[in-house]
């Protein structure tokens, strides 16, 4: 196991860049296994949930050549056999392999997807489009079969907005005959990213980004390249520490566009941020607003977001309110705050937090991914030193993180317990 060892109250100053975006990625990945040729995709982030997809890339016989940041991935070696719970449990985009094996072979048999715990994760969404496209699905224990004789395009009504529902959906009518038409549809940049690199490998996707897609099937997929969006969230995350204990600090290669909700808080907070073409410019105040968040679908502001969020709602004059509204249980890092020295109540999904409060730097636990980096951001505003264990969480999903943060004026250290 491992933890991360913070030194507080260092300015940060000069240049973070960005890396690919972790949740386009792992899309893209399991995608590759539609297309008949191989393909190559660029700007991949090293981090361990890559590692993990890769592994069952491996599993299923594909060939995969890692150099860099590309990756090449040839699906004609694929063994279409099931997918073990050690392996899909590791992470819950596991399942979108489920999706691209069902989409090109009409069967798949797999185990529940794993991730962070962070409130109901259901996959009915995603079973209640296979089912419109004509596959049965079982379900023993864990274990999922589903299968179809034929895949036939449909009409899909998602009950929300579901990211993993509508890359789910497209992955599997890419294959279909007929149109499939998916209403309600998550509108993050992800799945455009995604709907691009299927259309360079042929497919006919149009929509992507607005809450209808439409998808007409098509029955061979060419080679292609696409190159991963930058990380909105890592941007974000960064972003906010440079309203935390920035001096100038400039976060580098992003699409401000993806972050502007964010940006538009931090500038009613009354943080000083320059926005450019693809980059920000941002640094620390000491009198600054209090503001009320909700979390919501693209393009409201993100719920990746909120927990990296709040160290920051510490530091506003005043009461600030955040309502989380896409997951029930992600408030596991306020208490770990509390300790630090906030003054954060909870209130179903609704949190407060009065301030500004000073942080002092304590032990504490990454429950996930989003609370690690919540910590590691508290760390870095706080009085003296703070150990986050679990790192594990964080690496799943900031590339490099230490390394990034060392080098604009932290102090961060990588133990191993």
């Amino acid at each position: 196991m491992k933890r991360i060892k913070i030194e507080g109250e260092r300015v940060l100053e000069g240049t973070i860049k960005i890396s690919g975006a972790k949740n386009a990625a792992v899309a893209l990945v399991p995608a590759s296994l539609l297309c008949d040729e191989p393909v190559e995709i660029d700007n991949i982030p090293n981090i361990s949930d890559i590692d993990d997809l890769e592994e069952i890339l491996v599993h299923l016989g594909a060939t995969v050549e890692k150099n860099g940041s590309s990756i090449k991935i040839d699906p004609t070696t694929v063994d279409n056999k099931e997918i073990p719970d050690e392996i899909s449990s590791k992470l819950r985009a596991s399942y979108y392999f489920m999706s691209a094996l069902l989409g090109k072979y009409k069967h798949v048999e797999m185990h529940f997807p794993g991730g962070c715990s962070i409130g109901a994760r259901p996959i009915d969404q995603t079973i209640k489009g296979f089912k419109a496209l004509g596959a049965e699905v079982e379900v023993n224990g864990t274990k999922y079969t589903v299968h179809a004789k034929e895949l036939i395009g449909g009409h899909v009504y998602l009950d929300m907005p579901s990211v993993g529902a509508t890359v789910n959906t497209i992955l599997v009518a890419v294959r279909a005959k007929g149109i499939t038409t998916i209403e309600n549809a998550a509108k993050e940049p992800e799945i455009v990213n995604l709907a691009t690199f299927l259309n360079n490998m042929g497919a006919k996707i149009t929509g992507a980004g607005t809450s209808e897609i439409k998808i007409e099937g098509v029955e061979y997929l060419l080679k292609a390249f696409i190159e991963v969006i930058p990380d909105r969230i890592e941007a974000g995350t960064y972003v906010i520490a440079g309203a935390l204990m920035g001096n100038n600090l400039k976060i580098d290669q992003i699409i401000p566009e993806h972050i502007e909700m964010l940006i538009l808080k931090l500038k009613e907070m009354g943080v000083p941020i320059e926005v450019n073409i693809d980059n920000v410019i941002v640094s620390r105040s000491d009198n600054l607003k209090s503001v009320k968040v909700k979390t919501l679908g693209y393009p409201g502001f993100a719920t990746d977001l909120q927990q990296p969020l709040t160290p920051l709602l510490t530091q506003l004059t005043g009461l600030s309110e955040l309502e989380e509204t896409i997951y029930e249980n992600r408030f596991k890092n306020i208490p770990y705050l509390n300790e630090m020295g906030a003054d954060i109540k909870i209130d179903g999904r609704k949190i407060y937090v009065n301030g500004p409060t000073e942080l002092i730097g304590k032990e504490v636990t990454a429950t996930d991914l989003r609370a690690g980096a919540c910590l590691v951001l508290a760390g870095l505003k706080a009085k003296g030193t703070t150990i986050v264990n679990n790192v594990e969480f964080i690496l799943r999903g900031y590339e490099n993180i230490v390394e990034k943060l060392n080098s604009v004026g932290a102090k961060l250290e990588i133990e191993e317990i």
